[in-house]
Order: structure tokens, then sequence, then C-alpha cells
């Protein structure tokens, strides 16, 4: 089985980048992998990619040597592990608001004794070949990540963070905001103040923090990675084509 090299980032809460995949075709990873991102993560929560276009863009993106996560679009135990038998690297679970919900996330990526995933023979172990080397696998170098999107889970954040076999989190800083009542508002004391928790929080913990930076501008995302996140996300692949296309076209008129 292939080492996870963001593992080993993460648990050294090293920098690392990737960005948000959104379409549905496997030269999608292609045409991101020159940018050199060390992970990229099929969005399943906000975006019409389901299980069926989900497996050719997790080949896509393990053949150009890029770490592959899913961002399941629910805390469903069968979703996580579908997912990780077509052979994800990891998964990240969005609104995980208790230490509880976070072992749930944990359990559902691991097989007994160390969760409570379900056993098939499919793509992940080679189709049951390599079975016994992706259990040891499973344990070393699988990724759980779980997404901070209310104020509840900042009120719980120590817990969650205390949770054996977390990784990282990550900030959903729309929904954080909108559960103060200020979506979008990310300069109000309330929201600020929220987000300082995690990070202190993160510290404490010695665990990742991870951002994601949809625009394809990266000054917001060099202010991101100097306020401490380490696990940042970069860009979505429809943000890119819109935008370069946008500017291209426009300079063109121009000139």
């Amino acid at each position: 089985m292939k080492k996870n090299p963001l593992k080993q980032a993460l648990s050294k809460n090293r920098q690392t980048y990737g960005s948000w995949v959104t379409l549905a075709h496997p030269l999608i990873p292609e045409i991101l992998a020159p940018a050199g991102f060390d992970w990229l993560v099929v969005d399943m929560e906000h975006s019409s990619i389901g299980l069926p276009e989900l497996l050719p863009l997790i080949i896509s993106i393990e053949a150009n040597d890029i770490v592959p996560l899913v961002r399941v679009g629910e805390k469903n135990p069968n979703l996580i592990k579908r997912v990780m038998d077509a052979g994800a690297y990891g998964v990240i679970v969005p609104d995980v608001r208790t230490g509880q919900e976070a072992k749930a996330a944990v359990n559902a990526v691991r097989y007994p004794p160390q969760g409570t995933r379900g056993v098939g023979l499919y793509r992940a172990h080679k189709y049951g070949r390599m079975f016994e080397a992706y259990k040891k696998w499973l344990v070393e170098e699988s990724i759980v990540i779980i997404q901070i999107e209310h104020i509840d889970a900042v009120k719980e954040i120590d817990k969650i963070l205390e949770t054996e076999g977390l990784d990282a989190f990550m900030v959903g800083p729309y929904d954080l905001s909108a559960s103060l009542g200020k979506p979008g508002v990310f300069d109000d004391s309330e929201v600020v103040g929220a987000l300082e928790k995690l990070m202190e929080a993160s510290i404490r913990h010695g665990i990742s923090a991870g951002f994601h930076s949809a625009s394809s501008n990266p000054d917001e995302a060099r202010k991101l990675r100097e306020q401490g996140y380490t696990f940042l996300g970069f860009g979505v692949d429809t943000i890119f084509l819109g935008d370069a296309v946008c500017d291209a076209l426009s300079a063109l008129r121009d000139h």
C-alpha cells in the first residue's frame, strides 16, 4: 500500500496546500496537477458529484501523485465507508459539533477494533488481495478531518480535538458566521472571537487547523497562512476556470 505523505505532514503541523474538485471529470485533476498541490478534495457536499462519478476522480488524483480526499455530504457512516472503499486516503466530515460526533467520524473510517466500519472487498485493498496490508495502512495512514461550522462546535472544541484518530479540523467560515446570525460578516467581533478560539485550541492540542480560501487570488490564502492555518485549501476548479477566462478575455478586449 502507498504511504500517505499528508498524514505525516499533518502530524508535524507542516504547511500543505490543496484545492477543491467540483467538476465530475477525471481530466480535472490532471489539469490541476502541474500546480503542485499536496492534496485534492472531491466535494460531495456542494456539487453534483455522486458515488458513480467519484471513483474516476479518485483514480485520477492518485495517478497524478496527489493525495485524494473526499468531503462527504453528511455525517453518514455508510457513505464514509463507500468513499473509503473506493480508495480515498481520507475524508472531510462536515458540521461536527461534539466529541461524540468526531469519534463517530473516526470510527466510520476504521475497521474494528479501532472503529466500526463494515468490511467489503473493493478497490481500496485491491479487491481483497491486499486486505491485510490495507488493515495496517488504515490505522497508520488514513486521514480524518472534521469541519467546525457552528458556534456549538466552538464551545465544544476541546472535547472535539481530544478525539483519538483525528488528524485536523477545517473551519467552515460561512456556516460558522451564520450560526451567530451574521452570515459572511467575517469582521464582526463575535465571528473573529470564535475563529481566535479555534486557533488557540489548535495550538493547545497540537492539531493542524485548516481553512479553504475559495478565491483564485493568493492574497487571501497568504493572510490565512500568516494566521496559522497549515491545512490550507486554495481555490476551486470552477473558480480557477471562470476567473482565468474572464481575466484573459478582458485583457484581450482592452488591448
